[in-house]
């Protein structure tokens, strides 16, 4: 799982002077570990890896949680930066983001802290998205003109991804401005509130004038105006709140006039804004109409029902050795013989009443639609416990989740002890007290139960994989009602190593084996490979009887990853899907991650955001949220719980989509549906806004002329002649089209 693959060293450190006042470095000294030494700039560090301080440390080759990592950049300071600025007090170093905390030394000396780290009073508090700018009065800092300086940084990590990011090392001799910062923030309550924060940190008291407007970037227009004189103290702040429709995309643009100067700084921002609209009260059916199970399995199977509870569920014709619970609509029972067994369910509230036509399919096949639910790892990591799991859970249920198809609860990595018992079985940690109550838990309530395992010695985790006790670790699962397996090549890297041919036979032996084991056990254990792609496992992995395999490694929650993990390297695994054997791109990456204790939300903004979610259901890849779903925001259920767009994820062709049209930054991928129609997804993946005339690339597309255009996240009928789609940078237009 945190299988990173080896990258290219990057270059030895570079300046680069843009312009006389300005000194850029990109590139830094890495080490890990934790050696006050280091700060020094007498250390000699010319054997560290060198690495790009814009991306974090997981990117290029390393990942430590729970850990110290140390970053030398090495720098000349000319003094004629000093000698031509307008003022002469105070330097300025604009300074990467440091994930999760940590201090920065000039020369020795500390000169910026973000968060708390381990052994500070009060512990350890992350502050991975801290700004670091930093001012020093020019006749206190300790520089060494027309000489080396070291600017040492201490970063802690608790999970993740880690290390430095965001932007380079910037030296310079500062404007009036350049003290200003601009923060926002969101309040949801009677009115749609977004605070932008103006903060100073340099020591010359900031006086101007800052004006916010909304604005419709769809249609240009103005929708209000605020301004407002400022006086700005260092390290003060004022904030400005304004009004914006959550309903709508709104851009929220500041612009800061400085009094004395006349210079300005401008910033935007785009807040969340909900396009789902909401779910009626009456009971609606949300599910693909076909369910799979083995001959003997157990059926656990949730009906997928939005509306106002208390509802009662019913059937009239159940077929004889299924049960139907009428108060939460969980199948359960078992069926011996193969067939299709059809039966009608209905779903009755006090707003009305809703019936479907089901049909369970019982032969060799499961996992007919690709699955839906939650995993522990991008929220928890290693610091998951039963607790968190049945919170997650119960919220799953609670906040309505459940009621889309989200059903798999898949506990992560870090569940087991350190020794197995004495007769060789897998003992659990004391953050789980019973697992095998706490499938019987989500069974009770419709729900399945994953579990976590390596075919090596060790997890990534560093917990006992399965490694010689394959056989005793299926039957364990069995026992505890577990009905998904991810099986991580983590840890099996010594026995790999062993191997005097690696050819793919060498990596299909561990899932093989597990396997036969798992098909032994008297119930469906989905059976997901998670091997980051290696020696093309889509080309295999149905022949080991996987349900889905992983295509890529760990997806973190930046544009560069999901970009490259999704539209780079997915492009030509259509082949490979079907029912029952799935690509899987990774988790979910929306709401609050943090892979670890230390939660926060995504990184991605609301277009990336809404770029993602419609990615993952052309794709038909495994959707499992990566969020802690109890503290889940409104804007998150809207992208989770949009029905028709889930429609497109769980459409019982099952075939994954593709890309269609290439033209710059736009791709139109396509999946084509069981109805004949095709969903369309039309990003932008520049770094500008565009205006894009769909109607050119109809031709394109092969289908013959539109008979019929549905926007699937605002669910609205789209005329089939005007075809002019504003797209945000990021962003994407999701449609529904039918052709003549």
């Amino acid at each position: 799982m945190r299988k990173r693959f080896a990258l290219l060293l990057l270059a030895l450190t570079s300046l680069t002077l843009a312009g006389a006042q300005t000194i850029t470095v990109k590139k830094a000294a890495f080490q890990k570990g934790d050696n006050m030494e280091w700060s020094k700039p007498s250390f000699d560090d010319s054997k560290w890896q060198q690495m790009d301080v814009t991306r974090n440390w997981d990117d290029q080759g390393q990942v430590l949680n729970n850990a110290f990592g140390w970053y030398r950049v090495h720098v000349t300071i000319p003094k004629s930066i000093a000698d031509k600025a307008e003022q002469k007090e105070t330097i300025l170093f604009d300074l990467p983001k440091m994930d999760d905390a940590g201090e920065v030394y000039l020369n020795g000396k500390l000169i910026g802290k973000t968060g708390g780290l381990p052994g500070d009073k009060g512990g350890y508090r992350s502050a991975w998205n801290a700004p670091q700018s930093y001012a020093l009065k020019l006749n206190e800092a300790p520089i060494n003109w027309d000489a080396d300086n070291v600017l040492a940084f201490r970063v802690y990590n608790a999970g993740e991804p880690g290390g430095l990011f965001d932007t380079p090392v910037t030296i310079h001799m500062p404007h009036r401005t350049d003290g200003i910062s601009f923060a926002f923030s969101e309040q949801r309550g009677k009115k749609d509130l977004c605070t932008v924060t103006l903060g100073n940190s340099y020591p010359v008291t900031q006086k101007g004038t800052v004006v916010v407007t909304v604005s419709d970037p769809e249609t240009g227009a103005t929708l209000s105006t605020t301004k407002k004189s400022v006086s700005l103290k260092k390290d003060k702040t004022v904030a400005v709140p304004v009004a914006y429709d959550r309903s709508k995309m709104n851009a929220i643009n500041v612009t800061y006039t400085d009094g004395p100067s006349g210079l300005q700084l401008t910033k935007s921002y785009i807040p969340k804004y909900i396009l789902t609209p909401p779910a009626p009260l009456a009971p609606r059916f949300n599910n693909a109409p076909v369910f799979g199970v083995r001959p003997g399995s157990p059926v656990i199977y949730r009906f997928p029902v939005s509306g106002e509870r208390p509802m009662k569920f019913t059937s009239s014709n159940l077929p004889e050795g299924l049960t139907l619970n009428a108060e939460n609509g969980a199948l359960g029972g078992k069926l011996e013989r193969r067939g299709n067994y059809t039966f009608t369910v209905t779903a009755e509230n006090a707003h009305g009443k809703a019936s479907q036509e089901f049909t369970v399919r019982v032969g060799s096949q499961i996992a007919l639609t690709p699955p839906m639910g939650w995993n522990s790892w991008n929220c928890w990591g290693l610091s998951v416990s039963q607790e968190r799991v049945m919170s997650s859970a119960q919220a799953i249920i609670d906040k309505g989740l459940a009621d889309y198809g989200y059903c798999y609860i898949n506990v992560d990595d870090a569940w087991e002890a350190r020794e197995r018992n004495a007769d060789g079985t897998i003992a659990v940690n004391d953050k789980f007290p019973d697992m095998k109550g706490l499938g019987d838990w989500l069974h009770a309530n419709g729900l399945k139960f994953g579990i976590y395992s390596s075919p090596g010695d060790y997890t990534c985790g560093g917990y006992l994989g399965s490694i010689d006790h394959e056989k005793q670790d299926a039957e364990s699962y069995n026992s505890w009602g577990v009905d998904y397996l991810k099986y991580d090549w983590c840890g099996y890297g010594r026995e790999f190593d062993k191997e005097k041919d690696k050819n793919t036979a060498a990596y299909v032996r561990p899932y093989l084996l597990m396997e036969k084991y798992l098909r032994e056990q008297p119930r469906d254990i989905f059976y997901s490979l998670c091997q980051y792609g290696m020696a093309n496992v889509w080309e295999w992995g149905e022949f080991v009887d996987a349900n889905s395999w992983r295509t890529t490694g760990d997806i973190t929650d930046t544009w560069a990853s999901m970009y490259n993990i999704g539209f780079v390297r997915q492009a030509k695994l259509y082949p490979y899907a079907k029912p029952g054997r799935w690509n899987d791109p990774d988790m979910l990456i929306v709401g609050k991650v943090g892979w670890s204790s230390n939660l926060r939300d995504s990184r991605l903004t609301p277009d990336e955001q809404y770029t993602h979610i419609t990615l993952w259901t052309i794709l038909a890849a495994n959707m499992l949220i990566g969020c802690d779903v109890s503290q889940i925001d409104d804007f998150t259920i809207g992208l989770l719980c949009n029905n028709e767009v889930n429609a497109v994820h769980q459409d019982i062709l099952g075939k994954q989509g593709k890309p269609v049209v290439i033209d710059g930054d736009l791709q139109i991928w396509e999946r084509e549906l069981s109805d004949g129609s095709y969903a369309l997804g039309i990003f932008n993946l520049g770094s500008e806004n565009q205006t894009v005339d769909f109607g050119k690339y109809v031709k394109q597309l092969e289908h013959g002329s539109l008979k019929s255009l549905r926007d699937l996240w605002r669910q609205q009928d789209l005329s089939t002649s005007e075809l002019s789609y504003f797209i945000p940078t990021h962003g994407v237009k999701y449609v529904k089209a039918s052709f003549k």
